[in-house]
């Protein structure tokens, strides 16, 4: 069983930056994160297949976050730059080891993903 624990949450100004962490038990192939304001949809943030170490970006987010990995602590972490009000939301960090996903447009679908931590909050004010 595949189990997520995020950290790393909390409130910042607009242009400063945070980093969220993720530590994952268990195998996976593909990492996310993905966040959700009140009243919208979950949506895809970043994804990194872990053994290759492949990502993809939403465009919203691309030029400001990266997803490093560090395997040696099983840990994904979300490094947010130059955050914006609209980057405000609950983010969640989640696990896929099913098949390989074909299309980018898949990596960012929450349906891809099958395990996901209990979320964390990024507040960012104007």
């Amino acid at each position: 069983e595949v189990q997520l624990v995020e950290s790393g949450g909390g409130s910042v100004q607009a242009g400063g930056s945070l980093r969220l962490s993720c530590v994952v038990s268990g195998y996976t192939n593909y990492m996310g994160w993905f966040r959700q304001a009140p009243g919208k949809e979950r949506e895809g943030v970043a994804t990194i297949l872990t053994g290759g170490g492949t990502t993809y970006y939403a465009d919203s987010v691309k030029g400001r976050f990266t997803v490093p990995q560090d395997n040696a602590k099983n840990a994904l972490y979300l490094q947010m730059n130059s955050l914006k009000p609209e980057d405000t939301a609950m983010y969640y960090c989640a696990a896929r080891k099913g098949r390989s996903l074909i299309l980018y447009s898949q990596w960012l679908d929450k349906q891809s993903f099958d395990y996901w931590g209990q979320g964390t909050q990024v507040t960012v004010s104007s």
